[in-house]
């Protein structure tokens, strides 16, 4: 970490990349090489074999350091090597069927009257991987009511700046009331891609989601959550139930921390999901307010619930920087932006472009051997097709055509279903994987009989659901004091239900304190795995933990 903290000192200097790196580590999608001059073939047998390895640590991208050596110093090249180097890279990628583009560079200072001009390169390597269409990530858009989340989003996604009063955000409202108020009260989801060099990929220059999709070998897909107090349900379910990757915490200049920041920040930290910062309409603010704002964010994130390295963004190689490494999951990058002006937009695009995905291939690989686990969070109906479910496939894939079970139903009991069809992002695909969102069409089933929460399994997983379960917990806010039959909305996964703690390991529980709980759901069966994390409100209560045992369910 203190390596990460002398590489963020330089940023401020004057340089397109710092004067040195951390070491080069054995594991993960960054390599450093001296040089690659004319390579044996055998020898650019090898280097091709490591792009690839390299390529599957970063799920699709890896970062090539030219010019650098295995400790981290940037030497340089001369222009004939930099160039048969690059011309070496080129080689590797093209066998692999990646494509390259150039990051940043940097002039290396050479001592002596006949030095010559020497420079590195840092390459963003990218190669969508063979059994997906492109590198999808999802990023939860949160903050307070009018921080302009939505017209960040549609400025983003539009490729065209506001007019000021909130003309870029129309196209993310889902309802008619939302657009007179000017105020999202639900989930609402909207794309952004990047193509193989790097350009953005929106509606400036597609007309549809599905050319995005089909033009982008990047695709961010953004989840605008609810910022009022009154759908902070809307808000933990899109949060909870959409697993994002990464989440971008939207901060107006002009109201501060105010409202509901300070809680969409804790319930991010608290599920795990790494934060970026964005302090919005700084064009209507004196630069000394939004340096008082920026000073406040910072102690906020050092403090010790947060725990995090604050880092503010204010050039091209910040954003880069940053968000190589943002997958430690110890920093948190601030930007300062207008939407009407446009004022640093553009560090926020190319932060999401170098953006790493936060599963590792072998991770997702072993996810997507084990059995189906499909959550569903959305219900539809479609016309000539029929009952349609949405939502993120957790372990295992799915297939057209194949058989899965549905479940549970409010008995607790899990039926036989037959999958018609499958989308991603629109697109018809014959099959999806671990880590995917997508809407799966189902055979002969009434809309009905759904509800959010159950989920689609393998026809040989265990069909357990529960009522009653353990889970260790953390109280991070009551009035007073949480005794036994204390009810509570408890959220895990896709699962939201009023729930009753029945009993504790102790005579009550206060704030910043832990237990261990057993929770009884006041209504019905749910599907929850030991592991799962939660989090329970009530009020002005709220709390997380983690899922310990649970009780299977026994039909009566």
């Amino acid at each position: 970490m203190e390596c990460l903290l002398d590489l963020f000192g330089g940023c401020e200097k004057d340089e397109e990349m710092p004067e040195a790196l951390p070491p080069e580590e054995e594991e993960g999608n960054i390599e450093y090489k001296l040089k690659l001059v004319n390579p044996s073939p055998s020898r650019l047998e090898h280097l091709v074999t490591q792009m690839k390895w390299r390529l599957e640590e970063g799920n699709g991208e890896a970062i090539y350091e030219i010019g650098v050596e295995d400790n981290g110093i940037l030497t340089g090249l001369n222009e004939a090597d930099l160039q048969a180097s690059m011309s070496t890279l080129e080689k590797m990628a093209s066998r692999l069927g990646a494509n390259l583009s150039i990051l940043r560079e940097k002039v290396v200072e050479s001592e002596g009257k006949n030095s010559e001009r020497r420079r590195a390169l840092e390459i963003l390597v990218r190669k969508v991987p063979d059994d997906q269409e492109f590198i999808d990530l999802r990023l939860a858009v949160l903050g307070n009511v009018d921080a302009g989340k939505s017209t960040l989003l549609g400025v983003l996604t539009q490729g065209e700046l506001d007019n000021g009063r909130g003309c870029a955000r129309l196209n993310l409202f889902r309802h008619l009331h939302e657009i007179q108020s000017g105020r999202t009260s639900s989930i609402s989801y909207d794309v952004l891609g990047f193509d193989s060099k790097g350009q953005v990929v929106n509606y400036a220059e597609c007309r549809t989601v599905e050319e995005i999709c089909e033009s982008s070998t990047k695709l961010i897909t953004l989840i605008d959550l609810a910022g009022h107090q009154k759908y902070l349900r809307t808000t933990i379910f899109g949060l909870t139930g959409n697993c994002p990757d990464f989440a971008m915490l939207v901060v107006s200049a002009t109201t501060g921390i105010a409202g509901t920041t300070k809680e969409h920040l804790g319930y991010a930290l608290a599920l795990g999901v790494p934060v970026m910062v964005v302090v919005n309409k700084v064009d209507l603010c004196p630069a000394g307010s939004v340096e008082r704002l920026l000073r406040q964010l910072e102690t906020i994130l050092k403090s010790p619930g947060c725990k995090k390295i604050p880092v503010r963004i204010s050039s091209e190689d910040d954003a880069i920087t940053v968000a190589s490494n943002f997958d430690t999951n110890s920093i948190t990058p601030i930007f300062t932006v207008s939407c009407v002006s446009g004022y640093k937009l553009d560090l926020i695009l190319k932060f999401l472009h170098v953006l790493p995905p936060q599963k590792s291939h072998t991770e997702r690989e072993r996810l997507s051997q084990d059995l189906t686990e499909f959550q569903i969070d959305e219900l539809y109906t479609v016309p000539q097709v029929g009952t349609v479910v949405g939502g993120v496939i957790k372990r295992g894939s799915i297939r057209e055509g194949e058989t899965l079970l549905l479940g549970p139903s409010d008995s607790g009991d899990f039926k036989e279903v037959k999958v018609r069809t499958v989308h991603r992002n629109r697109l018809p695909c014959r099959l999806i994987q671990a880590g995917q969102a997508a809407s799966v069409a189902l055979v002969d089933v009434e809309r009905d009989h759904l509800r959010k929460g159950m989920v689609l399994l393998s026809p040989s997983a265990e069909r357990v659901c529960t009522q009653v379960f353990e889970a260790d917990v953390y109280v991070l806010f009551h009035c007073n004091k949480i005794t036994r039959n204390f009810q509570t909305t408890v959220h895990i996964g896709t699962v939201c239900q009023t729930a009753v703690i029945s009993k504790i390991n102790r005579n009550h529980i206060k704030t910043n304190e832990k237990a261990r709980v057993t929770f009884k759901f006041k209504f019905k069966p749910e599907y929850i795995r030991v592991g799962a994390r939660l989090l329970f409100r009530d009020g002005k209560t709220k709390g997380v933990g983690e899922v310990t045992h649970i009780e299977p369910h026994i039909e009566r």
